[in-house]
């Protein structure tokens, strides 16, 4: 569970990457990209959470997210597996100067610009591009990148959107801010499982331990113990999975005990660890 910089590599004879149906239900993916996103979901309710906005979609979503916007992944902690997901990704850029010079795609390039505020697609959006997204990827690639280029010609003329809030989202991880990030993460992942003071961390980064607390909650929009917490809960999940027991697992995460740990899990998942495993088993 790490707030990433995601690296971007388009498709095999393509300018823009599409994702169907990456399961990522079981991650907490707290994430940002130089790239445009375009999510579709389908067939489940869940979270929506892009920059400062948090709100819940029900059954299906499409949102439009701007460059290095911060989101999680809208089927985290979803409660059913039978779901469709696509997700499109593709730079600003990706016609050159095209995009700004060319009148007929004055529409799309104000949609982009408008994607700095997130933007969430009503419901006769939805329906009217359900199918495409769903089958974009089975087309031919020339055929795909004229299908793309309609999909948000079709968004930029739409009214029926919500922007997702009041000013343009700021990139706020500056290479400084990205590898004090990455520090912490990296000394979460490889102390996790002891139990971790608020001034150790707080030391790492030469900050007061008020200081650190509001500075790591601007950055992941959690406070530092809901941070552990989500970490060493996907961690109980994974053992979990790997047939541990609860004890076990509780320990082995970093937990100090069983009645925090159960309460925990619970809170985050929605069901208690033995309930969780024996869904699997």
């Amino acid at each position: 569970m790490k707030l990433i910089l995601e690296e971007f590599s388009p498709d095999s004879n393509s300018s823009f990457r599409i994702m169907q149906n990456p399961r990522l239900s079981q991650i907490f993916y707290w994430h940002f990209h130089p790239e445009i996103e375009l999510v579709y979901i389908e067939g489940t309710d869940g979270t929506r959470h892009v920059g400062e906005h948090i709100s819940r979609y029900r059954y299906n979503d499409l949102v439009l997210i701007g460059s290095n916007i911060p989101h999680l992944n809208f089927d985290y902690m979803v409660k059913t597996e039978d779901y469709e997901k696509v997700v499109l990704q593709l730079s600003p850029s990706f016609l050159g100067n095209g995009l700004s010079q060319t009148p007929e795609l004055k529409g799309i390039a104000e949609l982009f610009e408008r994607s700095q505020y997130g933007i969430a697609f009503g419901e006769n959006v939805k329906v009217a591009l359900a199918e495409r997204m769903k089958n974009i990827r089975t087309i031919p690639p020339f055929e795909q990148f004229l299908e793309v280029l309609s999909i948000f010609q079709l968004l930029a003329n739409t009214t029926e959107y919500e922007l997702l809030h009041e000013k343009p989202v700021e990139n706020q991880y500056n290479k400084k801010d990205q590898e004090r990030i990455k520090r912490l993460y990296q000394f979460i992942d490889e102390n996790y499982q002891r139990k971790i003071e608020l001034g150790e961390v707080a030391e790492m980064t030469n900050l007061s331990e008020a200081a650190f607390c509001r500075y790591f909650k601007r950055m992941t929009r959690l406070t530092f113990i809901e941070f552990l917490n989500h970490y060493r809960v996907n961690q109980a999940k994974n053992l979990l999975l790997l047939d541990k027991n609860v004890t076990e697992t509780c320990f082995d995460c970093g937990f100090e005990s069983m009645s925090y740990f159960n309460r925990t899990f619970k809170k985050l998942t929605g069901v208690n660890p033995l309930a969780f495993k024996k869904h699997y088993f």
